[in-house]
């Protein structure tokens, strides 16, 4: 699904803050690693780096599905999707059978404690996390793993982070978030929501699939990766209206008005 939906009561509670893009997602996702590389790319060839952020949600597709990510889903979009946005970083799972991610929760748990610190810390860290799966072979399921990432950032204080994941503060967030993706209010991994009210589900690609999920593969009917300039710069726009500082230094108090 691609495209751009104008405002109605189904986006009420989900238009971003001014100079925002939130992005419903998950890290198992192939469609959403594309996405997510694609606003940060697009971020900063347009030179929005100061004027936009990504308010990352969490879109569990595990708990959706009451199951684990197959990895053989997982496999066989790696080289479909790999085609389309190759600097994203992919790689068929080079790791042991063992060391495959059983679940991403920790690691969505671990973007959303982040935005304590800020929203650039905590958008790093999902850019890592996403990387560090699809790229690397990591297993982003172990907390060490994705202490490491978040220490490789450079930007996100791992002991914060630490403490946050041990009383487990976001932890209420990721199941309302959960509960939402599961409504009809949110239509797939990745959603995008922005400040003027339109939403844009899985932007710029048209996707089909041959044979079961698992089995078969995804098939790629159109991709336009230039909707992203247009939903960069319609947020930037929102943003030069009314600035976004509450949001990049806000911290815990500003994400939870927007969660």
């Amino acid at each position: 699904m691609s495209g751009p939906n104008s405002t109605d009561a189904s986006t009420v509670g989900l238009i971003p803050p001014r100079g925002v893009i939130t992005v419903f997602a998950d890290i198992w996702c192939s469609f959403a690693h594309i996405a997510v590389h694609r606003l940060h790319t697009t971020r900063a060839r347009l030179g929005l780096t100061e004027q936009v952020s990504f308010d990352l949600r969490a879109f569990p597709l595990e708990l959706l599905n009451d199951a684990p990510s197959p990895r053989p889903g997982t496999d066989s979009e790696v080289a479909r999707m790999a085609v389309l946005e190759p600097d994203a970083g992919w790689q068929l799972w080079q790791a042991k059978d063992w060391l495959y991610p059983s679940t991403t929760l920790p690691a969505l748990e671990a973007v959303l404690a982040t935005k304590e610190q800020s929203l650039n810390a905590s958008e790093q860290l999902d850019l890592g996390l996403r990387r560090a799966f699809w790229a690397e072979s990591r297993c982003v399921s172990h907390r060490r793993v994705i202490l490491d990432v978040a220490a490789a950032t450079g930007v996100v204080d791992v002991d914060a982070l630490t403490e946050a994941l041990d009383d487990g503060r976001a932890r209420r967030a990721l199941a309302d978030q959960a509960a939402l993706a599961g409504s009809d209010r949110i239509d797939c991994s990745p959603h995008l929501f922005l400040p003027d009210g339109s939403d844009h589900a899985n932007p710029g690609i048209d996707v089909g699939w041959a044979g079961d999920y698992g089995i078969g593969w995804p098939v790629i009917v159109s991709d336009d990766p230039r909707v992203y300039e247009d939903i960069l710069l319609r947020a930037a726009a929102a943003w030069r209206h009314g600035g976004m500082a509450a949001w990049r230094h806000g911290g815990m108090a500003a994400w939870r008005h927007g969660r």
